[in-house]
């Protein structure tokens, strides 16, 4: 973020709170020359400032720092939406059923971008009673292995999370179930779809 980028978009928040400079400036003890000069992308504020002009805001340290405005429209938890994030410093999965700011260890997260399974990652299911009983035939090594596999309904996400040297299988209800995904730690996210005429089983 450079402050060029940083002031249209203070600015831009600002007035969307229908807020003026000098509201701005009292809120966060500064001056209105100093906000002004933030405005125009002479300068940073401060960074014992950004809490401050965050709250004012209504937004996050982060969404300020980044410049996005994160503001969730999707009411209704559409879980055709879903999305999944993965720390690669940590592991950590994280989901949403919509745009999100994520961060983990300190750095921001895109979505994972979903690819429909292939020869190499393919996921096989195999209904077992009112249970989908999930395998994906993927080498399980150290350094190259599924990491995880999730399975959406219509209302929710189970996830199952799996570990080298493990085997890469899970059961799930299959109670409205739409997708299965599975998530190789090389090569991404890839999906399959339970919806009729579409990979149906």
């Amino acid at each position: 973020m450079t402050p060029e980028r940083f002031g249209p978009f203070l600015a831009e928040m600002r007035k969307g709170k229908k807020m003026t400079q000098a509201r701005l400036a009292e809120k966060v003890n500064v001056t209105v020359s100093a906000v002004s000069k933030w405005e125009r992308g002479q300068c940073f504020p401060d960074i014992s400032l950004l809490e401050p002009l965050a709250e004012a805001m209504g937004i996050s340290v982060i969404e300020l720092m980044s410049g996005i405005d994160i503001t969730n429209l999707n009411r209704s938890s559409d879980m055709r939406r879903t999305l999944f994030y993965v720390c690669p410093i940590c592991g950590n999965v994280i989901h949403s059923t919509g745009e999100v700011l994520v961060s983990c260890c300190g750095m921001t997260l895109k979505p994972l971008e979903v690819e429909e399974a292939d020869v190499d990652h393919m996921i096989e299911i195999e209904p077992v009673e009112n249970e989908y009983y999930v395998h994906v035939g993927h080498p399980m090594a150290k350094d190259h292995y599924i990491s995880f596999i999730a399975a959406v309904s219509d209302r929710g996400v189970r996830l199952a999370k799996m570990y080298p040297e493990g085997n890469a299988e899970a059961r799930f209800r299959r109670e409205r179930m739409r997708y299965i995904y599975a998530y190789c730690n090389h090569h991404g996210l890839f999906r399959k779809d339970l919806r009729a005429g579409r990979n149906s089983i």
